[in-house]
């Protein structure tokens, strides 16, 4: 990464850490001066704020291996000043235990004003230079390595017009940010939505590309809770948001997000899926006595059962689909992955990133 800053040397297991992974494909952090896609560990990974937050620290540390970074899900603005903390944000042990694991630890920050009042804000070069204190802030609050923006809500907007000032404006303000994090020796992710088949036109990949030290693309939710039945990610459509994403950006900032988890529509009923870890759909489809099918096409495990005379239809990701979607990340070039989120995932996910 050109600033992968904000990585410090880190002794003992670290050190430990590091020449055990010299001979593994994924695998040791990066520093100032090489970015992770020349070799190293190659994956990043989310921690949620809900659920079982300890368990999912602990999975962080068990694959400390092949993780370079960490961000956890732990904070939400939504004015040009104001940042919340969920449940458990800035916990000091979480920080310290993976930063001694050799761990980068990037929180993430979600905000909730929409298309309309976030443009207002970025494109306001006051509102905007607040906002960018206000994070700068954060960072300093804890021994944080950088900040990860997760700004989709303002994203979610069918009006061409209105896109198109998030897009500018959204500009701005991570050129902005980037600049002034990377002045504290700190690092600029962005998460993006992919760009494909009409969805995340509200970000500018070749220009974000330029000024993030890491470029996420969420690759998840082809098919989500407020839509039709289907996979959540598939082959072709990785292909097809790769294919953009590698052409407008450079190849060693980008990691490819993979799900953790699914969703269980009623079969014929469109916007009421339930969310399910990989943990809890494995669970059901043994209750269930459902039978696990794989399709091919998408590279996804998918299952039905009955419930109260319904049909229910669960699609989502296991190490098998992750292994049949990682050669469109070879295909392009592509070495960064992630994972939405830790807690989620099948532990086969972690073997199929090291190609076993």
């Amino acid at each position: 990464m050109d600033h992968a800053s904000g990585t410090r040397a880190r002794t003992g297991l670290a050190l430990l850490l590091a020449v055990a992974m010299l001979t593994v494909f994924w695998a040791p952090a990066a520093t100032a001066t090489a970015d992770p896609g020349s070799g190293g560990r190659t994956g990043s990974a989310w921690l949620p704020y809900w659920g079982d937050v300890d368990a999912a620290y602990r999975d962080a540390l068990r694959h400390a291996s092949q993780l370079h970074t960490v961000s956890p899900f732990w904070y939400e603005t939504s004015s040009d000043t104001g940042i919340k903390g969920h449940a458990g944000a800035g916990r000091r042990d979480i920080i310290d235990g993976l930063h001694d694991a050799g761990i980068d630890v990037v929180p993430t920050v979600t905000e909730t004003l929409g298309a309309e009042k976030m443009a207002d804000l970025m494109h306001d070069p006051q509102r905007r230079r607040d906002h960018v204190d206000t994070l700068l802030e954060l960072v300093e609050s804890r021994s944080y390595d950088g900040i990860d923006l997760d700004y989709e809500a303002m994203a979610l907007t069918g009006d061409r017009e209105g896109r198109d000032r998030v897009r500018t404006g959204y500009n701005a303000l991570v050129k902005e940010l980037c600049a002034r994090l990377h002045d504290r020796d700190k690092q600029c992710v962005v998460t993006v939505l992919a760009r494909v088949r009409g969805s995340g036109q509200a970000f500018d990949y070749e220009r974000l590309g330029r000024y993030a030290d890491r470029f996420r693309i969420m690759g998840y939710d082809l098919h989500w809770s407020g839509g039709e039945a289907g996979p959540l990610s598939a082959r072709d459509w990785y292909d097809e948001f790769l294919r953009y994403a590698t052409d407008t950006v450079p190849r060693h900032k980008i990691e490819v997000a993979f799900p953790g988890y699914g969703w269980d529509w009623i079969s014929g009923v469109t916007g009421h899926a339930a969310h399910l870890t990989w943990k809890e759909a494995e669970a059901l489809r043994e209750r269930e006595d459902a039978d696990y099918l794989f399709d091919a096409v998408s590279g996804t495990p998918h299952f039905t059962y009955l419930k109260d005379g319904e049909e229910h239809e669960v699609w989502y990701q296991d190490g098998r689909g992750v292994r049949a979607q990682l050669p469109l990340l070879r295909k392009y070039g592509v070495r960064g992955t992630g994972l939405w989120a830790l807690g989620f995932e099948d532990p086969d996910f972690w073997s199929a990133l090291r190609g076993e």
